[in-house]
């Protein structure tokens, strides 16, 4: 599986490309950022972050993009272009036909290092050792983009799969019927909490 993982953001959007699959070595396929000048117009720069993903989806055909879950700030300012540029990566792989899965920072922590309160500096080391890189990749926004991919190669694809085999098992409603109720004795007591 190749995954381009994207940490948004309007000054520098990170983005990186590994291939993988659970329990197989990781393979760093390409890392950078999409950079655009502070003193633009939003309009502007958000065209700037489209064309800069755009090539990276050109160039590297990924299977699958994971994008950093936006999550609140104090700073306001900061939250809205993340999430304005979160929309665009999204946006440009749709466009594609390209499924696009979000992860938390916690998850990707998580799933890098062991501890979802990990700070960036244990997040590089472990890009830089599951990819047997010769030097950390830097910006930190490169490198939380290689542990977004890296995080969805070991947790989203098991996430995906369970989440089809529970579609699967679930019986299918007949058109314009209410689906079956579970046996009086599997229902909650009147009054209990449900």
């Amino acid at each position: 599986m190749r995954v381009l993982g994207v940490d948004p953001g309007l000054t520098r959007c990170g983005v990186g490309v590994v291939d993988g699959a659970p329990g197989r070595p990781l393979r760093m396929v390409g890392v950078g950022v999409v950079r655009t000048p502070a003193e633009a117009e939003i309009g502007q720069r958000l065209l700037l972050v489209e064309q800069g993903i755009e090539s990276w989806l050109d160039e590297h055909r990924p299977d699958l993009v994971a994008v950093e879950r936006v999550f609140a700030q104090h700073n306001v300012r900061t939250v809205m272009g993340t999430a304005q540029a979160s929309a665009v990566a999204m946006l440009c792989a749709t466009r594609r036909g390209i499924p696009v899965t979000l992860h938390t920072p916690s998850e990707v922590k998580a799933a890098v290092t062991g501890s979802g309160r990990a700070d960036k500096a244990q997040v590089t080391a472990m890009v830089q050792r599951l990819l047997r890189l010769d030097a950390p990749p830097k910006p930190a926004d490169a490198a939380d983009a290689l542990a977004l991919a890296i995080c969805h190669i070991w947790r989203g694809g098991a996430s995906d799969r369970i989440a089809a085999a529970v579609a699967k098992a679930a019986p299918a409603a007949a058109p314009g019927r209410a689906p079956a109720r579970a046996p009086y004795s599997a229902r909650a007591p009147r009054g209990a909490a449900r």
